[in-house]
């Protein structure tokens, strides 16, 4: 995020937060996990592909006995999403969409043929998505984002560890979208995170914190 915490600007074209080498250590974490979680507004937006891109990290999953990137996974409330875009690029994984039960049908018939959709109630709660995906073999999950989705996770309780890395300089426009919503987080000033690490990475700064009795130092 920015300094001001932003994920983005309200131009149409993305802003670049981070640098090279982070977004090589975000592809090491990515390649370390079984499914890699984005909201519908992130796919709408962003068009990512959410693979792994280091070749030597593919062949090391592949060695495993997995596939070459981790599950793709969204969550949607209407199902408007075009199965052309680059999320659904299915060559080496698979991809999950959680949908909100009065769409499902509908999103089925538009997705069907590029991805698995799941009935994920009304409205899709991120409790029933993470025991879902439990049930399917994911045991290390990341959540990529955006604003609503970590929101969601947050004031959930569900995640074990947060990585934030600030990039430095200012947005300054309240039209572009924030790290989180407003919510009711666990973590406040009656109870700190727990700051795990802070990284120095090039021009931008890692901070990682503990948020649950599950995180893992490695």
């Amino acid at each position: 995020m920015s300094i001001d915490g932003y994920l983005d600007s309200p131009a149409v074209t993305r802003l670049s937060l981070s640098n090279d080498s982070d977004f090589d250590r975000v592809d090491a974490v990515r390649a370390s996990c079984d499914a890699v979680l984005v909201g519908a507004a992130t796919v709408r937006n962003d068009n990512p592909r959410l693979v792994v891109r280091s070749q030597s990290r593919r062949d090391e999953r592949l060695a495993r006995g997995l596939r070459a990137s981790p599950t793709k996974v969204t969550v949607t409330c209407g199902g408007e999403l075009d199965p052309g875009a680059q999320f659904f690029a299915n060559g080496d994984t698979e991809t999950v969409v959680y949908c909100a039960s009065p769409s499902v049908d509908r999103t089925r018939g538009r997705l069907s043929s590029v991805a698995t959709v799941v009935d994920g109630g009304q409205p899709v709660q991120m409790e029933g998505v993470a025991e879902d995906l439990y049930a399917r073999g994911v045991r290390r999950l990341m959540v990529e984002g955006g604003g609503t989705i970590h929101t969601q996770f947050l004031t959930a309780d569900l995640a074990d560890e947060l990585h934030l890395v600030v990039a430095p300089f200012f947005v300054g426009d309240p039209r572009a979208r924030r790290f989180v919503n407003e919510g009711c987080f666990p973590w406040n000033a009656g109870r700190r995170a727990s700051l795990a690490e802070v990284r120095q990475i090039g021009d931008v700064v890692l901070l990682r914190y503990a948020l649950s009795s599950r995180f893992c130092a490695d």
